[in-house]
């Protein structure tokens, strides 16, 4: 890598134990499809559900896609949980009436951008809008700000998500995922 070369670096997320909650809760409620958009806040997430033979991570090129996977997995008698960055949510308001419409069970565990320490401005207009436009597409939002929370909110929205036909998102805060700089 040259000098003038830079990328990110997220501070203690390798090590997040909260992952580990989330990768049993997903585990306890029979999920089996993970679709996910390559993301640093949830990547120990990702490789746990890659190494295990009972899941399977589907990589996607957009977040939209991963919502017509969790639609698609539960008509084939699957669960599917979507993983993705605040930054994409806005690409998913036009599935979610999928969603919505058709009254499947969905979850997505959204990593937040734009909000404590950020160093990306761009970051920072969807941060504000996520939770509101999720809310305004008949989405539950959940916030989970401290690891020992993460495990109980997510097994609560995975319950409410396939017991009671909801659409869920967990919102993981960007001071829970950790602070993202740009090194050389």
């Amino acid at each position: 890598m040259n000098q003038s070369t830079k990328h990110a670096n997220v501070t203690d997320l390798a090590s997040a134990p909260w992952h580990d909650d989330i990768f049993a809760a997903l585990k306890k409620a029979k999920v089996r499809q993970v679709p996910y958009v390559p993301d640093a806040g949830h990547a120990r997430l990702i490789e746990r559900v890659h190494a295990d033979p009972e899941m399977r991570g589907i990589v996607l090129t957009t977040e939209e896609e991963g919502v017509a996977v969790a639609c698609g997995a539960w008509l084939g008698g699957e669960r599917a949980v979507l993983l993705l960055q605040s930054s994409g949510v806005g690409n998913c308001i036009n599935m979610l009436s999928l969603v919505g419409n058709c009254r499947f069970p969905f979850l997505a565990l959204v990593t937040m951008r734009g909000e404590w320490a950020e160093f990306n401005p761009w970051q920072v207009p969807m941060a504000r809008a996520t939770q509101g436009t999720l809310e305004l597409m008949g989405v539950t939002v959940l916030r989970v700000d401290k690891a020992e929370d993460v495990g109980e909110t997510v097994s609560a929205a995975l319950d409410s998500a396939f017991n009671s036909d909801q659409a869920v998102a967990v919102l993981l805060s960007q001071r829970l995922i950790g602070r993202k700089s740009w090194t050389r």
